[in-house]
């Protein structure tokens, strides 16, 4: 019978729910992964659930938009935990979905193009460093 309960969307979710709801599941055993959000609420200050007695961890649904965000920028996005803290410092995190350019993995036309730029200079510095040494 409880698995046909569906909690509202901002009910407050224990830790297993939020880590169901988020796909924190070991591809191989099957396991929920609760302890990865144990781990990121000691690494990430924006992650607030409320405790209970007995230790029970409650999660409202800014926390697990937050939770959700660091484990994109984690997993898909491939930034360290220290990446992750200075995003979550800088941005305001009602901005951050998957389509956010945090100036990191796109590049602008202008700024390929400069680099090509600055090979072709390198290689021609090589070639006259490769002429005055061979005389």
């Amino acid at each position: 019978m409880k698995d046909n309960y569906k909690k509202n969307d901002h009910a407050y979710k224990t830790i297993g729910e939020t880590a169901k709801q988020l796909n924190l599941v070991d591809e191989k055993t099957g396991e929920i992964q609760t302890h990865t959000i144990r781990y990121w609420e000691k690494q990430f200050k924006q992650i607030k659930p409320s405790v209970r007695a007995g230790g029970r961890r409650y999660y409202s649904s800014k926390d697990i938009k937050i939770i959700n965000c660091i484990k994109f920028l984690l997993k898909e996005k491939g930034f360290t935990i220290n990446g992750v803290k200075k995003i979550l410092e800088q941005k305001d995190i009602d901005s951050i979905d998957d389509n956010i350019d945090l100036g990191v993995y796109k590049q602008s036309s202008n700024s390929k193009r400069l680099i090509k730029d600055r090979l072709k200079n390198i290689s021609k510095i090589i070639k006259e460093l490769r002429k005055i040494k061979n005389g």
